[in-house]
């Protein structure tokens, strides 16, 4: 059984997590002829000064414009 682990920066919405979600079990049932039920999906909603890039926060880059 597959399980799945998504991690993103905080703020996606419900709607995005469940379209991702449904593709994603999709694609692992088609690729894999498994039932659908048989895959987890986990996200794990991460905040931008918990998630670091080369020694910076994210919330750090993108006060500077480094990131979106």
């Amino acid at each position: 059984m597959p399980f799945v682990t998504i991690r993103f920066i905080e703020g996606r919405s419900q709607e995005k997590k469940d379209e991702i979600a449904k593709r994603v079990n999709e694609v692992l049932s088609e690729v894999l002829q498994i039932p659908k039920n048989d895959t987890w999906i986990v996200f794990e909603d991460v905040g931008a000064k918990d998630w670091y890039v080369g020694g910076a926060t994210v919330a750090e880059l993108r006060k500077k414009g480094l990131l979106t």
